[in-house]
Protein backbone atom coordinates (compact mmCIF):
# COMPACT_ATOMS: atom_id res chain seq x y z
CA UNK A 1 0.00 0.00 0.00
CA UNK A 2 1.31 3.48 -0.91
CA UNK A 3 2.17 5.72 1.78
CA UNK A 4 0.30 8.67 2.22
CA UNK A 5 1.83 12.11 2.42
CA UNK A 6 0.15 14.31 5.45
CA UNK A 7 -2.36 16.66 5.14
CA UNK A 8 -0.73 20.26 5.08
CA UNK A 9 -1.37 22.23 7.53
CA UNK A 10 -3.91 25.18 7.77
CA UNK A 11 -0.86 27.73 6.90
CA UNK A 12 0.34 25.60 4.34
CA UNK A 13 -2.52 25.09 2.37
CA UNK A 14 -3.76 28.05 2.80
CA UNK A 15 -0.18 29.63 0.91
CA UNK A 16 -0.08 26.55 -1.11
CA UNK A 17 -0.66 28.10 -4.97
CA UNK A 18 2.07 30.81 -3.53
CA UNK A 19 4.42 28.50 -2.10
CA UNK A 20 4.39 26.22 -5.85
CA UNK A 21 5.66 29.57 -7.19
CA UNK A 22 9.44 29.10 -7.94
CA UNK A 23 9.78 32.98 -6.89
CA UNK A 24 8.66 32.36 -3.23
CA UNK A 25 9.06 28.63 -2.32
CA UNK A 26 8.98 28.13 1.73
CA UNK A 27 11.57 30.52 2.33
CA UNK A 28 10.05 33.16 0.43
CA UNK A 29 6.59 32.49 2.53
CA UNK A 30 8.66 32.74 5.78
CA UNK A 31 10.22 36.45 4.71
CA UNK A 32 6.34 37.13 4.04
CA UNK A 33 5.03 36.17 7.16
CA UNK A 34 8.03 38.16 9.06
CA UNK A 35 7.68 41.01 6.78
CA UNK A 36 6.68 44.74 7.53
CA UNK A 37 4.60 47.27 4.74
CA UNK A 38 3.64 50.35 5.73
CA UNK A 39 0.51 51.71 3.58
CA UNK A 40 -0.01 55.17 3.04
CA UNK A 41 -3.25 56.05 1.97
CA UNK A 42 -6.06 53.45 2.43
CA UNK A 43 -8.50 54.87 -0.75
CA UNK A 44 -8.97 52.38 -4.04
CA UNK A 45 -4.87 51.90 -4.98
CA UNK A 46 -4.43 51.47 -1.39
CA UNK A 47 -7.50 49.31 -0.09
CA UNK A 48 -6.69 46.73 -3.07
CA UNK A 49 -3.18 46.64 -1.88
CA UNK A 50 -3.96 45.86 1.79
CA UNK A 51 -6.23 42.85 0.68
CA UNK A 52 -3.76 41.48 -1.80
CA UNK A 53 -0.90 41.68 0.86
CA UNK A 54 -3.07 40.18 3.61
CA UNK A 55 -3.89 37.57 1.56
CA UNK A 56 -0.48 36.74 0.36
CA UNK A 57 0.54 36.20 3.95
CA UNK A 58 2.40 39.54 5.40
CA UNK A 59 3.11 39.65 8.85
CA UNK A 60 2.26 43.03 9.50
CA UNK A 61 0.81 45.86 7.61
CA UNK A 62 0.63 49.29 8.84
CA UNK A 63 -1.88 51.37 7.51
CA UNK A 64 -2.00 55.20 7.79
CA UNK A 65 -5.02 57.61 6.24
CA UNK A 66 -6.84 60.48 6.95
CA UNK A 67 -10.43 59.98 5.29
CA UNK A 68 -13.39 57.96 6.32
CA UNK A 69 -15.80 56.25 4.29
CA UNK A 70 -18.47 57.62 1.68
CA UNK A 71 -20.71 55.71 -0.81
CA UNK A 72 -18.86 57.22 -3.57
CA UNK A 73 -15.74 54.47 -2.74
CA UNK A 74 -17.42 51.18 -2.85
CA UNK A 75 -17.22 51.37 -6.77
CA UNK A 76 -13.48 51.00 -6.65
CA UNK A 77 -12.27 50.49 -3.13
CA UNK A 78 -12.49 46.91 -2.43
CA UNK A 79 -12.57 46.77 1.14
CA UNK A 80 -15.31 48.59 2.31
CA UNK A 81 -19.25 47.51 2.50
CA UNK A 82 -21.79 50.14 2.79
CA UNK A 83 -22.14 49.73 6.11
CA UNK A 84 -18.25 51.04 6.56
CA UNK A 85 -20.02 54.07 4.41
CA UNK A 86 -23.12 54.48 6.54
CA UNK A 87 -21.71 54.71 9.21
CA UNK A 88 -18.44 56.78 7.99
CA UNK A 89 -16.03 54.62 9.25
CA UNK A 90 -12.48 55.67 9.12
CA UNK A 91 -10.49 53.70 6.30
CA UNK A 92 -7.80 52.67 8.58
CA UNK A 93 -10.27 51.25 10.81
CA UNK A 94 -12.93 49.37 8.19
CA UNK A 95 -8.98 48.22 6.34
CA UNK A 96 -8.26 46.84 10.01
CA UNK A 97 -11.81 44.92 10.41
CA UNK A 98 -11.51 43.58 6.75
CA UNK A 99 -7.90 42.17 7.02
CA UNK A 100 -8.89 40.21 10.27
CA UNK A 101 -11.48 38.71 8.12
CA UNK A 102 -9.24 38.09 5.28
CA UNK A 103 -6.47 36.56 7.72
CA UNK A 104 -6.08 36.43 11.31
CA UNK A 105 -2.30 35.85 10.76
CA UNK A 106 -1.85 39.59 9.32
CA UNK A 107 -1.46 42.02 12.53
CA UNK A 108 -2.37 45.29 11.38
CA UNK A 109 -1.76 48.87 12.59
CA UNK A 110 -4.08 51.39 11.60
CA UNK A 111 -3.36 54.51 12.22
CA UNK A 112 -6.34 57.39 11.65
CA UNK A 113 -3.77 59.95 10.65
CA UNK A 114 -2.51 62.56 8.32
CA UNK A 115 1.07 61.57 7.11
CA UNK A 116 3.35 64.82 8.11
CA UNK A 117 6.62 65.90 9.11
CA UNK A 118 5.92 65.64 12.51
CA UNK A 119 4.84 62.22 12.35
CA UNK A 120 6.09 60.58 9.63
CA UNK A 121 9.88 59.14 11.62
CA UNK A 122 6.91 58.01 14.16
CA UNK A 123 4.64 56.22 11.84
CA UNK A 124 6.99 54.73 9.74
CA UNK A 125 10.45 53.88 11.67
CA UNK A 126 9.54 50.33 12.01
CA UNK A 127 8.30 48.79 8.39
CA UNK A 128 10.47 47.53 6.08
CA UNK A 129 9.05 48.75 3.07
CA UNK A 130 6.47 52.17 2.31
CA UNK A 131 4.06 51.74 -0.09
CA UNK A 132 2.26 55.05 -1.54
CA UNK A 133 -1.56 54.71 -2.39
CA UNK A 134 -1.99 59.09 -1.59
CA UNK A 135 -4.16 61.23 -3.79
CA UNK A 136 -1.31 64.20 -3.12
CA UNK A 137 2.08 65.01 -4.80
CA UNK A 138 2.66 66.57 -1.30
CA UNK A 139 2.36 63.42 0.57
CA UNK A 140 4.65 61.64 -2.00
CA UNK A 141 7.50 64.01 -1.73
CA UNK A 142 6.92 63.97 1.85
CA UNK A 143 7.27 59.74 1.48
CA UNK A 144 10.50 60.45 -0.66
CA UNK A 145 12.29 62.85 1.36
CA UNK A 146 11.92 60.12 4.60
CA UNK A 147 13.04 56.91 2.42
CA UNK A 148 15.83 58.59 0.78
CA UNK A 149 16.66 60.20 4.77
CA UNK A 150 16.46 56.64 6.09
CA UNK A 151 17.23 54.55 3.19
CA UNK A 152 14.34 52.57 3.26
CA UNK A 153 12.99 51.32 -0.20
CA UNK A 154 9.51 52.67 -1.46
CA UNK A 155 6.84 52.03 -4.26
CA UNK A 156 5.20 55.44 -5.84
CA UNK A 157 1.98 54.67 -7.70
CA UNK A 158 -1.37 56.71 -8.84
CA UNK A 159 -4.28 55.97 -11.08
CA UNK A 160 -6.56 58.09 -12.24
CA UNK A 161 -9.77 57.89 -14.86
CA UNK A 162 -8.37 55.05 -16.80
CA UNK A 163 -4.51 55.73 -15.99
CA UNK A 164 -2.00 53.57 -13.89
CA UNK A 165 1.34 54.57 -13.03
CA UNK A 166 3.90 53.33 -10.97
CA UNK A 167 7.82 53.44 -9.90
CA UNK A 168 10.11 51.94 -7.40
CA UNK A 169 12.51 53.61 -5.21
CA UNK A 170 15.65 51.55 -4.29
CA UNK A 171 17.73 53.32 -1.58
CA UNK A 172 21.48 53.95 -2.07
CA UNK A 173 21.29 54.55 -5.60
CA UNK A 174 20.30 51.97 -6.88
CA UNK A 175 17.41 53.49 -8.54
CA UNK A 176 15.98 57.42 -8.94
CA UNK A 177 14.35 58.82 -6.35
CA UNK A 178 10.76 60.62 -6.93
CA UNK A 179 12.82 64.13 -7.14
CA UNK A 180 15.38 62.64 -9.81
CA UNK A 181 12.55 62.21 -12.21
CA UNK A 182 10.02 65.02 -11.65
CA UNK A 183 12.25 67.41 -9.77
CA UNK A 184 9.42 69.75 -8.52
CA UNK A 185 5.61 68.77 -8.41
CA UNK A 186 3.17 69.66 -11.20
CA UNK A 187 1.98 73.28 -10.98
CA UNK A 188 -1.32 74.21 -11.35
CA UNK A 189 -4.42 72.21 -11.01
CA UNK A 190 -4.23 68.30 -11.20
CA UNK A 191 -6.89 65.79 -12.29
CA UNK A 192 -7.95 63.90 -8.92
CA UNK A 193 -10.47 60.85 -9.02
CA UNK A 194 -12.87 63.68 -8.05
CA UNK A 195 -13.06 65.61 -10.73
CA UNK A 196 -11.96 63.16 -13.85
CA UNK A 197 -13.40 60.10 -12.20
CA UNK A 198 -11.52 56.82 -12.46
CA UNK A 199 -11.89 53.16 -13.22
CA UNK A 200 -11.74 50.60 -10.45
CA UNK A 201 -9.61 48.61 -12.98
CA UNK A 202 -6.98 50.91 -13.06
CA UNK A 203 -6.51 51.12 -9.19
CA UNK A 204 -6.31 47.26 -9.34
CA UNK A 205 -3.76 47.55 -11.82
CA UNK A 206 -1.48 50.28 -10.26
CA UNK A 207 -2.35 47.75 -7.02
CA UNK A 208 -1.33 44.69 -8.10
CA UNK A 209 2.09 45.48 -9.75
CA UNK A 210 2.84 47.72 -6.55
CA UNK A 211 2.05 44.34 -4.51
CA UNK A 212 3.95 42.17 -6.94
CA UNK A 213 7.34 44.87 -6.61
CA UNK A 214 6.87 44.83 -2.78
CA UNK A 215 6.48 41.08 -2.79
CA UNK A 216 9.63 40.74 -4.37
CA UNK A 217 11.39 42.93 -2.03
CA UNK A 218 10.29 41.14 1.06
CA UNK A 219 11.44 37.46 0.01
CA UNK A 220 14.84 38.86 -1.11
CA UNK A 221 14.92 39.46 -5.13
CA UNK A 222 15.65 42.68 -5.60
CA UNK A 223 17.30 42.33 -8.53
CA UNK A 224 13.89 41.36 -10.39
CA UNK A 225 12.13 44.36 -9.11
CA UNK A 226 11.16 47.11 -11.88
CA UNK A 227 13.87 49.66 -12.98
CA UNK A 228 11.66 51.85 -14.41
CA UNK A 229 8.38 54.72 -14.44
CA UNK A 230 5.66 52.98 -15.91
CA UNK A 231 2.25 53.87 -17.45
CA UNK A 232 -0.55 53.07 -18.98
CA UNK A 233 -3.96 54.10 -19.94
CA UNK A 234 -5.99 51.24 -19.63
CA UNK A 235 -8.89 52.92 -22.14
CA UNK A 236 -6.77 53.75 -24.86
CA UNK A 237 -4.30 50.40 -24.61
CA UNK A 238 -1.51 53.27 -24.44
CA UNK A 239 1.53 52.03 -22.39
CA UNK A 240 5.12 53.91 -21.58
CA UNK A 241 8.05 52.69 -19.82
CA UNK A 242 11.00 55.53 -18.84
CA UNK A 243 14.20 54.18 -16.91
CA UNK A 244 14.81 54.86 -13.91
CA UNK A 245 17.79 53.27 -12.85
CA UNK A 246 19.90 55.86 -12.71
CA UNK A 247 20.27 59.00 -10.33
CA UNK A 248 19.78 62.56 -11.97
CA UNK A 249 23.71 63.55 -10.65
CA UNK A 250 22.13 67.40 -9.39
CA UNK A 251 19.33 65.39 -7.65
CA UNK A 252 18.18 67.66 -4.45
CA UNK A 253 17.43 64.89 -2.41
CA UNK A 254 19.47 61.62 -2.80
CA UNK A 255 22.46 63.55 -4.11
CA UNK A 256 22.49 66.94 -2.34
CA UNK A 257 20.48 65.35 0.71
CA UNK A 258 17.94 68.75 0.91
CA UNK A 259 15.09 67.51 2.47
CA UNK A 260 12.95 70.09 2.13
CA UNK A 261 9.78 68.56 1.97
CA UNK A 262 10.87 66.53 5.17
CA UNK A 263 11.73 70.08 7.20
CA UNK A 264 7.88 71.13 6.25
CA UNK A 265 9.70 73.92 4.20
CA UNK A 266 7.65 73.07 0.91
CA UNK A 267 4.08 72.41 3.02
CA UNK A 268 1.43 74.08 2.33
CA UNK A 269 0.63 76.48 5.72
CA UNK A 270 -2.13 76.01 7.10
CA UNK A 271 -4.14 78.13 9.66
CA UNK A 272 -7.54 78.26 11.51
CA UNK A 273 -9.60 81.27 9.24
CA UNK A 274 -12.40 82.51 11.32
CA UNK A 275 -15.00 80.29 12.51
CA UNK A 276 -15.54 77.25 11.24
CA UNK A 277 -12.92 78.19 8.26
CA UNK A 278 -9.75 76.87 6.89
CA UNK A 279 -7.08 78.56 5.48
CA UNK A 280 -4.47 76.32 3.07
CA UNK A 281 -1.36 78.74 1.98
CA UNK A 282 -0.28 77.49 -1.19
CA UNK A 283 3.73 78.25 -2.55
CA UNK A 284 3.91 79.54 -5.71
CA UNK A 285 0.73 77.96 -7.51
CA UNK A 286 -1.27 79.75 -9.87
CA UNK A 287 -4.59 78.50 -11.10
CA UNK A 288 -6.33 78.18 -13.97
CA UNK A 289 -9.92 79.14 -12.95
CA UNK A 290 -11.59 78.07 -16.35
CA UNK A 291 -10.07 75.13 -16.45
CA UNK A 292 -10.70 74.58 -12.80
CA UNK A 293 -14.56 75.49 -13.16
CA UNK A 294 -14.90 73.08 -16.07
CA UNK A 295 -13.68 70.51 -13.34
CA UNK A 296 -15.95 71.30 -10.66
CA UNK A 297 -19.00 72.21 -12.19
CA UNK A 298 -20.13 68.24 -12.08
CA UNK A 299 -19.59 68.76 -8.03
CA UNK A 300 -21.27 71.93 -7.28
CA UNK A 301 -21.84 75.23 -7.67
CA UNK A 302 -18.97 77.27 -9.22
CA UNK A 303 -18.81 80.91 -9.98
CA UNK A 304 -15.48 83.28 -10.90
CA UNK A 305 -13.87 86.11 -11.74
CA UNK A 306 -10.14 87.83 -12.39
CA UNK A 307 -9.21 87.04 -8.92
CA UNK A 308 -11.52 84.53 -6.95
CA UNK A 309 -13.37 81.43 -7.48
CA UNK A 310 -16.24 80.25 -5.32
CA UNK A 311 -17.53 76.55 -5.30
CA UNK A 312 -20.13 75.20 -3.19
CA UNK A 313 -19.93 71.12 -2.46
CA UNK A 314 -22.77 70.01 -0.16
CA UNK A 315 -22.05 72.23 3.22
CA UNK A 316 -18.46 72.93 2.31
CA UNK A 317 -17.52 76.60 0.38
CA UNK A 318 -14.47 76.81 -1.36
CA UNK A 319 -12.78 79.89 -1.28
CA UNK A 320 -9.28 79.87 -4.58
CA UNK A 321 -7.19 82.58 -5.00
CA UNK A 322 -5.43 83.36 -8.22
CA UNK A 323 -2.28 82.44 -6.43
CA UNK A 324 -3.04 78.83 -5.42
CA UNK A 325 -4.38 80.37 -1.64
CA UNK A 326 -7.81 78.83 -0.68
CA UNK A 327 -9.99 78.88 1.52
CA UNK A 328 -12.23 76.26 2.97
CA UNK A 329 -15.28 76.82 4.83
CA UNK A 330 -17.61 74.38 6.76
CA UNK A 331 -15.24 72.63 8.90
CA UNK A 332 -12.49 73.66 11.67
CA UNK A 333 -10.42 70.49 11.02
CA UNK A 334 -7.26 71.02 9.49
CA UNK A 335 -7.13 67.32 8.67
CA UNK A 336 -10.55 67.60 6.62
CA UNK A 337 -10.10 70.50 5.09
CA UNK A 338 -6.56 69.33 3.38
CA UNK A 339 -8.69 66.00 2.16
CA UNK A 340 -11.47 68.11 0.41
CA UNK A 341 -8.58 70.25 -1.07
CA UNK A 342 -6.74 67.47 -2.03
CA UNK A 343 -10.10 65.80 -3.71
CA UNK A 344 -11.17 69.03 -5.77
CA UNK A 345 -7.88 71.28 -6.54
CA UNK A 346 -5.21 69.08 -6.36
CA UNK A 347 -1.70 68.63 -4.75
Amino acid sequence: MPIKEPPLSTDEERYSRQVLFAGIGKAGQMRLQGGHVALVGCGGTGAAAAGLLARAGVGRLTVIDRDFVEPSNLQRQMLFTEEDAATARPKAEAAKLRIRELNRETEVVAHVADLVPANVHDLLNEADILLDATDNFETRYLLNDFAVFTAKPWIYSAAVGSYAAGMNVLPDHQSACLACIFPEPPGGTVETCETAGVLNSAVNLAASIQVTEAIKFLVGDVGSMRQTLWSMDLWTGVSSEVRSSTFRKDCEVCVKRDFRHLRGAARPHITLCGRNSVQIHEHNRPVNFEELEQRLIPHGTVRFNSMLLRFQYQDYQFSVFADGRTVVQGTSDPVRARTLYARFIGS
